[in-house]
């Protein structure tokens, strides 16, 4: 499958670009339902701590249940990867984008995913999966087109003077240069408002978390290559010289990787 070159464009001299359809109604809803029950999860798991900033997000979704799991693998959304970062890229995070109703959490501020700047060349790259409509009154997401190679955050005055909301429905979603700069909203009416995101990086770099030691066998037992590599299987580090010797089948890391 080939991506879109004009949403190639966009995501090159805008920092984002609206993919409608990556998921079917039925996936969405599907989806939707089950990414609240795992928020309610942690709001209990969680409760009564100070110290926990991430209500309302949920980490590593797609080891919580196999509908999620299988995204690792959606055919569309590597077509773009692929594009962006190349076909050995692995991913970096996944995470919920949801708001309460009537609230917001910490994606209302002005902020980008990835720290680094580096001229003309992407190292991370965000797939938003919209699981309900995204409009200005539950908090649909601003970005700034062309901020990528900003090094310093604009002031909240000037980034809502230049911004754009983007409002994909159910279904669709948003890929972006890690780099934009960008906000999400507030909601401000009386249901949550779903979405979730993966983020992909070079596969030279780290992953947030050791996902090929944190997957679970159930998961791992119904992932294909492209899900295994998109995981990190293919760039484990040996932890021995007996590892590192051994024949290139056997071996934690794979040749060619990038």
């Amino acid at each position: 499958m080939q991506p879109d070159a004009i949403k190639l464009d966009q995501i090159g001299s805008r920092g984002f670009a609206l993919v409608p359809g990556l998921l079917t109604s039925a996936e969405a809803a599907e989806l939707r339902s089950l990414l609240q029950i795992y928020v309610d999860e942690d709001l209990k798991k969680w409760a009564g701590r100070d110290d926990y900033p991430d209500r309302w997000m949920v980490h590593n979704l797609m080891f919580r249940g196999l509908p999620f799991a299988r995204l690792l693998e959606h055919t569309e959304m590597h077509a773009y990867l692929s594009a962006l970062l190349g076909d050995t890229c692995v991913l970096y995070a996944c995470t919920s984008s949801s708001l309460p109703p009537r609230g917001t959490n910490m994606s209302n501020r002005v902020h980008v995913d990835c720290p680094r700047v580096i001229p003309g060349y992407i190292t991370n790259v965000g797939v938003m999966f919209a699981l309900d409509e995204f409009t200005e009154e539950n908090g649909a997401t601003y970005f700034l087109p062309g901020s990528t190679e900003r090094f310093t955050a604009p002031s909240e005055q000037e980034f809502l003077a230049h911004a754009e909301r983007v409002f994909p429905k159910a279904g669709d979603a948003v890929i972006f240069n890690a780099r934009t700069w960008h906000m999400g909203g507030v909601n401000r009416t009386e249901h949550a408002r779903h979405g979730f995101a993966f983020q992909a990086c070079r596969s030279f770099m780290r992953h947030r978390f050791d996902y090929p030691r944190m997957v679970p066998p159930e998961i791992l037992a119904t992932l294909g290559e492209t899900g295994r590599r998109f995981l990190g299987f293919n760039v484990r580090v040996p932890t021995s010289l007996d590892e590192y010797y051994l024949p290139p089948e056997q071996r934690l890391y794979k040749s060619n990787q990038g």
